[in-house]
């Protein structure tokens, strides 16, 4: 049981499995901005735009509900085609990707302008120091000679 645990440590511990558990509590939170995003800022605008008409209400009902004539209750409920709800989260899945698309666009553009930044030269190695030091000396010499 010992190696097991360890081994399921090694395993939680690597840098990958915890960059995706932060990408997925990130994600999340970033999925409940755009929602509210499209939910109360967006959509009441498009609500108004169309009329008054909200896309999670539209709905076409294939079967009327059945009541029992006697006491009113409901013997069978209605049934609905939801067309409004698969609208709404056509409209929500757009906008969470191009919100997405956008955050990954500035996040390539400051990585790129990192990358461009140039790099210091490597320092050279004591062999080249003492090469070039060589070099030196002989060409002073061959213009002491001349």
């Amino acid at each position: 049981m010992g190696k097991f645990l360890n081994d399921f440590k090694d395993f939680a511990m690597k840098g990958n499995v915890i960059d995706m558990a932060v990408g997925v509590i990130i994600g999340g939170a970033f999925g409940k901005i755009v929602s509210s995003l499209v939910n109360d800022i967006i959509m009441p605008v498009v609500s108004v735009l169309t009329g008054s008409v909200t896309f999670s209400n539209l709905n076409a009902t294939l079967r009327e509900a059945q009541t029992d004539p006697a006491t009113g209750d409901v013997i069978k409920e209605a049934v609905t085609f939801n067309y409004g709800m698969f609208i709404q989260n056509i409209v929500d899945f757009l906008i969470i990707a191009f919100c997405i698309f956008i955050a990954i666009r500035l996040m390539m553009r400051f990585k790129k302008k990192e990358e461009e930044a140039p790099a210091a030269p490597p320092a050279p190695s004591k062999e080249e120091v003492l090469l070039t030091e060589i070099r030196d000396l002989l060409k002073q010499q061959n213009e002491a000679k001349k």
